[in-house]
């Protein structure tokens, strides 16, 4: 079978996939951590963003939240009590949905929301089509990355893809003709420049989520952070593994076939692709900048005061920060996660998440 076959089944398969079994996958005891994990200052500076953006649109009541590939309802959380106390007329304006396709990821969510009496204030959802068009923002963190890829190299000169067979008990990969005409285009669009031996991936799914989402918004924005970079900084001869990792327990690996179903496999997004396909379905590339930039234009009009919480120590404000400096630090996730912005309407406004992102050349685009 092709790769992307294979990656879609260890990672989506309904009994036996990575992300439809009942472990959980993120923070201290799963295998990665995202920005949710680490502080409700991500959350909480997203939901100023939210707000403004609430304002540009000219507060339409409701204000649709949607936010896709939920997971364990962290972000939904600190998000919604948040901007309780902080952004009341926002809240009350603000209807918040949650698409979650795992049925235990799923009673996660519904649970922690109960918990801190934010049931009311969101609606949970399985898949887009379940979703009426929508005026509002279609929100994403580090759940590009999560579908399932092509992988092409280029062997004495011709393009292959890379499939996946049986070795009696082991699985083994194996270079083939090119399964779909799709697949060699997009390398011609995006790795032009493909050299011997080297490898790529290619996400349609991405592509085809990327029209969907397109497809609900009749007004409003998408905001998707993940980590990636523009086709012509991600295609490179400096990565010639390309950009596919497996990681288990913390531990990034190349290792794809050593336990499926209980790895995350996960590429570097191509964010020129979600750029094109979003143009080619209506909607304008509003802006590109990364993570340090987008929280650091956020956070100075107070100084970070949103880390805060009231009665906390001096040794637990020490520690957030640390946390906060991991969310921003070029060191930490700063530079490596990029949020790219799109809209449909709102022509020529520019969010403050934007403010540090730089022209680009040629254009009026903003690009960090």
């Amino acid at each position: 079978m092709t790769f992307e076959r294979y990656m879609g089944l260890c990672l989506y398969h309904p009994d036996y996939g990575y992300y439809t079994q009942g472990p959980e996958r993120t923070g201290v005891t799963g295998d990665y951590f995202t920005s949710s994990d680490l502080h409700p200052v991500f959350a909480r500076l997203v939901a100023r963003q939210a707000a403004e953006m609430w304002e540009l649109m000219g507060r339409p009541k409701p204000f649709v939240w949607v936010e896709m590939g939920a997971g364990r309802g962290l972000f939904a959380c600190d998000f919604l009590s948040w901007s309780k106390g902080a952004l009341p007329e926002f809240t009350k304006a603000l209807e918040y949905i949650a698409i979650e396709p795992g049925g235990v990821q799923q009673q996660r969510i519904k649970s922690r929301l109960a918990s801190a009496g934010l049931e009311h204030k969101f609606r949970l959802r399985s898949n887009l089509e379940e979703l009426e068009p929508v005026c509002g923002c279609f929100f994403s963190n580090e759940l590009v990355d999560s579908f399932p890829v092509s992988v092409v190299t280029r062997t004495h000169g011709h393009l292959k893809e890379i499939y996946v067979t049986a070795d009696g008990n082991d699985l083994r990969e194996k270079a083939g003709p090119i399964s779909d005409p799709a697949v060699a285009a997009y390398v011609a669009r995006y790795a032009p420049q493909l050299e011997e031996g080297q490898r790529v991936e290619v996400s349609r799914f991405a592509q085809a989520w990327m029209k969907s989402v397109a497809a609900k918004l009749i007004g409003g924005f998408v905001l998707t952070i993940d980590y990636g970079d523009m086709a012509n900084r991600l295609f490179t001869a400096d990565r010639p593994r390309g950009t596919l990792l497996a990681y288990h327990a913390h531990t990034a690996t190349e290792d794809f076939f050593a336990t499926p179903g209980e790895s995350d496999l996960t590429a570097h997004v191509n964010f020129s692709a979600l750029s094109d396909t979003g143009k080619a379905e209506g909607l304008e590339f509003a802006g590109f900048t990364t993570q340090e930039k987008f929280l650091m234009a956020l956070g100075e009009a107070n100084q970070f005061a949103d880390i805060c919480d009231p009665g906390q120590t001096a040794r637990e404000m020490f520690n957030k920060r640390l946390k906060l400096k991991t969310l921003i630090s070029p060191e930490g996730m700063g530079t490596i996660f990029k949020i790219l912005l799109q809209r449909r309407g709102l022509g020529g406004t520019q969010l403050t998440g934007w403010k540090y992102a730089r022209a680009e050349a040629g254009g009026p685009a903003r690009e960090s």
